[in-house]
């Protein structure tokens, strides 16, 4: 993989506007609708939510990521897709450089609604 060129600057205050949060993934669905789309029920610590993300060919086992911690972006609007709403955003890490993705984990466990940052 040749990476990508580094996108334009942006004011840290941009940044600071992305709610980017821990969350365990506590169970992993298929969205019937489609072939791409799973549903994920994630812990928030407060709350739960439901987000979809298009995991389901990239990986061979998508089940294989309940239980685990990982980031999403958690003040976007929700998104209808494929007749469902979806509360988030995964953070994965590859997808974008055609690269098999993987999840944006922490580096050991923290408790959920842990903000990055």
């Amino acid at each position: 993989m040749i990476p990508a060129p580094i996108k334009p600057t942006v004011d840290i205050a941009d940044l600071d506007k992305l709610d980017i949060r821990v969350g365990t993934i506590i169970s992993v669905t298929e969205v019937a609708s489609s072939n791409k789309l799973m549903k994920l029920t994630v812990d928030f610590g407060d709350h739960r939510r439901s987000i979809l993300t298009g995991i389901r060919q990239e990986r061979e086992n998508p089940d294989e990521i309940e239980g685990l911690q990982a980031l999403f972006v958690i003040n976007l609007p929700a998104r209808e897709m494929a007749g469902q709403a979806s509360e988030g955003m995964l953070f994965d890490i590859g997808y974008a450089d055609g690269v098999t993705p993987v999840l944006a984990v922490a580096g050991k466990p923290v408790a959920n609604g842990a903000r990055a940052g």
